[in-house]
């Protein structure tokens, strides 16, 4: 789940998206960079090309059959076939079950089917792979503002934040959420 971003303008951003890390412990390595930058970047300017490298990094998969399948479950859910397109993205988990993003999709796709335990439990199968994974951080927190778990959501925006202190509306939402679950204060 979660929204599009720009292209990278920053050298170190710019390496690890175009050229993904050879073996998963110098992807782990890059990610763990990027992450560490993307926490303490000073700017949303900043940000941008580092979360542009981070998703470049998420989608790498080294299999051509996967990508494709990547792109159809995001044709087939922006056409509402969302049947198919749950298909597709079961069979994305199936043939890779350690990759964090066809998680993500999944959810993304039992979302848009309003069948929220079904996305929770694959945008918990994305942390478990990838914790600092921001979008399916924001796909938690929305599920749980909407269904009305205030508490929970505001923990999840919290460690959004501190992943992806620049997250479109997640200060906001957090904000809101202070004012719902802890009060006005005097």
């Amino acid at each position: 789940m979660g929204k599009g971003t720009p292209a990278p303008a920053d050298s170190t951003a710019k390496s690890a998206a175009t050229e993904p890390a050879d073996t998963p412990a110098q992807r782990r390595r890059s990610l763990d960079d990027l992450y560490a930058h993307l926490a303490t970047a000073s700017s949303a300017d900043e940000a941008t090309p580092l979360v542009f490298a981070i998703e470049r990094l998420w989608l790498f998969t080294g299999s051509d059959t996967i990508d494709v399948l990547m792109e159809r479950v995001l044709k087939l859910a922006g056409e509402q076939r969302l049947d198919v397109a749950e298909k597709v993205a079961r069979a994305i988990v199936d043939m890779a079950p350690r990759y964090a993003e066809g998680w993500n999709r999944l959810a993304l796709v039992a979302y848009l089917r309003n069948d929220y335990s079904e996305a929770l439990s694959a945008l918990h199968r994305a942390l478990a792979l990838e914790p600092n994974h921001f979008k399916a951080l924001d796909g938690i927190a929305q599920i749980m503002r909407e269904t009305g778990e205030k508490k929970a959501a505001l923990d999840t925006y919290k460690k959004l934040i501190e992943v992806h202190p620049y997250w479109s509306g997640a200060s906001e939402a957090m904000d809101e959420l202070k004012r719902e679950v802890e009060g006005q204060g005097i």
